[in-house]
């Protein structure tokens, strides 16, 4: 399975990386292969400003990794286990556009293995998800993002878009602030064999939702990425791009298992965007864009009907 699923995520990478590169048209991403002292490595790729700052994307990642090794001493009392061996692979991906148009997005596909002190395998699980923190908030965007992760659920569950939805709107929500990072999307974690599902079923789900992200993204960035756009609404971006990096540093889970299990700290951190602003006490004014926007980070939205 391991195999399997990092053949998988090097094809994607190259699928998606490629497709954003055409949707710049003009910036191209820098690779970077990377090797982790402990095992395994990983391949970065980055894309940012074209030439003169020209170009969609401002600054955006696709990473993929397969690392290796003794299982952390902190890793061990996450998952309340002794000394144990691991395996963890996955693709990474955070695209920060320069039209504050244009949301941000955010996508993630891991496999992980533990084993026994006889080399066999005694815990395995998929996890990953995909979702979306718009600066203006566009309602027929963030349909479109959720039929298709919608589409893509129903294709295996009736019930895993409703369910992976409200993981989603409880995972990314900034708890001392007291808002959502954005409008959501899909989280899943700990997808283990079960009375349901083998993992092999686990891998289909896993892909097709992986699958389905160019198709849940890039028609919304072809929508926005040429509307005009004042200096004022750059700095509300750069003010939301702030929130955005206080949940990573704060509260994500893949950013806390980077650093403890000693990977790359570039690899790592570039979900951070180049410009970002921290004003005190900010508030928008009343019945604007900006405090609409607001007002539906405060509460999750149902998007979409489920079923």
């Amino acid at each position: 399975m391991k195999n399997k699923f990092y053949q998988y995520i090097l094809q994607l990478q190259n699928q998606i990386t490629s497709k954003l590169e055409e949707v710049d048209g003009v910036a191209k991403f820098r690779e970077d292969l990377w090797d982790r002292p402990e095992g395994g490595g990983g391949r970065t790729r980055v894309i940012e400003n074209g030439p003169e700052g020209s170009g969609v994307f401002e600054k955006g990642g696709v990473n993929i990794s397969a690392v290796h090794g003794k299982l952390p001493d902190s890793m061990q009392q996450l998952f309340k286990v002794g000394e144990a061996d691991f395996f963890a692979c996955g693709l990474s991906l955070v695209i920060h556009p320069k039209n504050p148009m244009v949301p941000t997005v955010h996508a993630n596909w891991r496999y992980f293995e533990m084993y026994d002190a006889n080399g066999e395998v005694m815990q395995s699980w998929f996890g990953g998800g995909q979702d979306l923190t718009p600066y203006y908030l566009f309602d027929e965007d963030a349909i479109h993002f959720h039929q298709t992760c919608k589409t893509a659920c129903d294709a295996h569950d009736p019930s895993f878009y409703s369910k992976y939805k409200k993981q989603c709107d409880a995972y990314f929500w900034n708890a001392h602030r007291k808002e959502a990072r954005g409008v959501g999307g899909l989280f899943f974690d700990y997808l283990k064999t079960d009375e349901q599902h083998t993992m092999n079923d686990w891998y289909d789900f896993v892909t097709d939702v992986g699958n389905s992200f160019l198709q849940a993204y890039v028609p919304i960035v072809e929508r926005r990425k040429d509307l005009s756009y004042s200096e004022a609404q750059r700095t509300w971006q750069e003010i939301r791009r702030g929130r955005y990096v206080e949940f990573n540093l704060v509260h994500d889970k893949g950013t806390l298992f980077g650093l403890k299990t000693n990977g790359r700290i570039e690899s790592i951190l570039m979900s951070l965007p180049p410009h970002v602003q921290w004003v005190y006490d900010h508030h928008p004014e009343p019945g604007s864009e900006e405090a609409r926007l607001l007002e539906v980070l405060a509460q999750p939205v149902e998007w979409v009907v489920s079923d």
